[in-house]
This record gives C-alpha cells, structure tokens and sequence, in this order.
C-alpha cells in the first residue's frame, strides 16, 4: 500500500461521528497523545524520508515501529503487533529489512517524527515543548522499572537515545505512551482470552465501525474473520453483527485493566492534568488539521 492509497482508505469523512468517551485520564492521556506518536507515519516529512529510504506506507509502519526492537525474527515483531494477521505483519518486516537496515529504519523512524511536529507546530515556544516533554517522561520514570514488564516494543523504545531536538522530544515521548498502553493493552486482551483478530472485532464494534470495516484493513481474510466472530458469538459476546451487553461488559473490562496497567504512570500526572490534556490536545489537532492524522474518530478510537 501507498501513501496514497492510505489516506484513501483512512481519511474519508466521517459526518456527525463521535468516538466513545475518553472517561478516564488515561484515556483522555492516549486520545491527545495519538496524533503526535504517529506523525513518523502520516506526515508529509515522513512519507518523504520513506520514499528515499525505498519504503511504501505499510512497510514503513511495520519497519518503523518494529526497528526498535533490533535485529528480531519476523514472529517476534508479528508477536508485538498482534491485531495485524501474523503472516502480514512478518512479510512487512522481511521487506522492509530487505530494503534497510535497523540502523537505517530507526533513521528514517527519527526523522519522519521530528521534522513531522516540527512542521505541524511552528511557532509554537520550545521551552513549552521542553516543559511538556519533562513532565511526561518524568511520570514515565516515576512509574519505576516495573513498568517494563511485559512492555517490549515499549522497553525497546526507551532503549533509544533521547532526542536533544525539542520537537523530535516530545515525539520520542508521545511515541512512548503509545507503547505502554498498546503493549499493557494486548496482555489485557490476552487475559481476558481474547486473541488479535477477536479484539480487532470487538474495539471496531465498540468504536462505531460496521462490522470487518476497520479490522479488514489489518490483512485478515473474510474466513478467518468469520471463524474469529463464531468464535465470540459462541461466548455471547456479539450477535448480529453488533456487540451484546456481555460483549460491551468484557471489552469494558479490558479497557480498565489497560488503565489500571498505567496507573502509576497517570498518577505521577495528577498535579495540572487538565491543563496538559489541553495543551496536547491544542498540538494534537494542529497535527490533524496539517492532514497529517485521520480526521476520522473512529479510527483515533481504534488505534
């Protein structure tokens, strides 16, 4: 898949759409941050150092998170992302390390992020960026070295030398608490006994999506699809293409577990957290107003 082709598929309006609640700080933390994490993908800057590096979209995605990990076999990068059909999700990162090395994709990675925020917020103070990226990787290291259990694309990330540019910073940590909460949130998935294709199912339905309407796009065939939806509608967790209230309860369920896991993270936040969604959320929607994030709720939703 291109860039093109990506934002064809992604950025399509969506009238009168809302995206479930943020209810929790967490949430609202992960909703804010979001945009900034993934400008290293839909920037206009990052699309530029793919094309040079000899990236289309998905190769770059796979490549540019999965780097970070090192030199891993195609089943452990396929592993950490989960909701991607594992085959996918291994091609992806033979190609793209076909085409680059790990030093190259962390790289191209590190660019993409740090000139994407710089573009999309010029003009606004470094010494604010600085104060914002100090107080969230201060909650980051006040969550104590507990935090890296089970946290491998995470651990791996905060393997990475810190950026000394200010906007490539605050990427760095935005790209860090996307990190935490996606990897606390598959264990959750795990635990509840929920594998990646049936999340996939479940946080579309719960996003708003038509069913298969966002969990096709992450390379599943329509058999697997069908088998993983038998298997939940066997739990009595959907029925007629739509989550039941046994459905809703148990995605619920993973949702808080997920935050329970950055809890102490959040709480190290709690001193002006109102005011730093808000300023996150000012920068977040400058991101999305470059074109440089889907516009689209459900899709920040879904994540």
């Amino acid at each position: 898949m291109d860039f093109a082709a990506a934002k064809e598929a992604f950025f399509q309006p969506r009238e009168g759409a809302t995206a479930p609640a943020t209810d929790t700080p967490a949430l609202a933390l992960r909703h804010v941050l979001e945009p900034l994490a993934m400008v290293h993908i839909w920037s206009a800057p990052a699309h530029e150092h793919l094309q040079k590096a000899g990236l289309n979209f998905l190769t770059g995605y796979v490549g540019g998170r999965g780097c970070t990990l090192g030199d891993v076999t195609p089943g452990v990068v396929a592993s950490t992302f989960a909701v991607f059909e594992p085959g996918l999700a291994a091609d992806l990162w033979r190609q793209a390390r076909d085409t680059c090395s790990v030093e190259e994709l962390l790289e191209v990675r590190v660019a993409g992020g740090g000139e994407g925020l710089r573009a999309a917020l010029a003009g606004v103070d470094e010494a604010e960026l600085g104060r914002v990226t100090r107080r969230l990787r201060e909650a980051l290291d006040a969550g104590g070295p507990g935090e890296l259990a089970g946290r491998p694309l995470y651990a791996s990330l905060r393997d990475q030398p810190w950026p000394t540019d200010a906007h490539t910073a605050l990427w760095h940590v935005a790209s860090l608490y996307r990190e935490h909460r996606g990897d606390a949130h598959l264990g959750a998935c795990v635990a509840a006994g929920v594998d990646g294709l049936e999340a996939n199912i479940l946080t579309e339905l719960r996003a708003g999506y038509d069913l298969y309407e966002y969990t096709g796009t992450r390379g599943w065939s329509p058999e697997a699809m069908d088998a993983a939806f038998a298997r939940l509608e066997a739990r009595g967790l959907v029925a007629n293409g739509a989550l039941t209230p046994a459905g809703t309860g148990l995605r619920q369920e993973i949702e808080t577990a997920t935050d329970l896991a950055q809890q102490r993270v959040v709480d190290a936040l709690a001193d002006g957290f109102d005011e730093l969604v808000a300023t996150l959320g000012s920068w977040a929607d400058r991101v999305v107003a470059a074109g440089w994030f889907p516009p689209d709720p459900y899709k920040r939703a879904a994540g």
